[in-house]
């Protein structure tokens, strides 16, 4: 269903980031990762900054627990996030 790793502290998502969409949503799961539209586009890190965002307010945590592992200048990114359990990640409604 979905890539989430257990990590010291929290957990790591791959995503799957559609910029300039028409609003800020989760889209569902596509081949094990989490695909999310974001409204920003992806010229100077903007997309990437909104995602941090997004995934902060979306898990209800500081901005600095939300941090880039790989992929930052792809579409395809790996996420690590601190203070969340997969299971909490599971049971998200998209």
């Amino acid at each position: 269903m979905s890539e989430v790793r257990t990590v010291p502290g929290g957990v790591q998502i791959k995503v799957k980031i559609q910029p300039r969409a028409a609003k800020n949503e989760l889209a569902g799961w596509l081949d094990g990762m989490l695909k999310i539209r974001l409204t920003a586009p992806p010229v100077d890190g903007e997309a990437n900054a909104a995602c941090v965002q997004f995934l902060a307010e979306l898990f209800a945590v500081p901005k600095s627990a939300v941090k880039i592992v790989n992929g930052q200048t792809s579409r395809h990114k790996t996420i690590e996030i601190k203070g969340v359990t997969a299971e909490y990640v599971h049971k998200l409604k998209v």
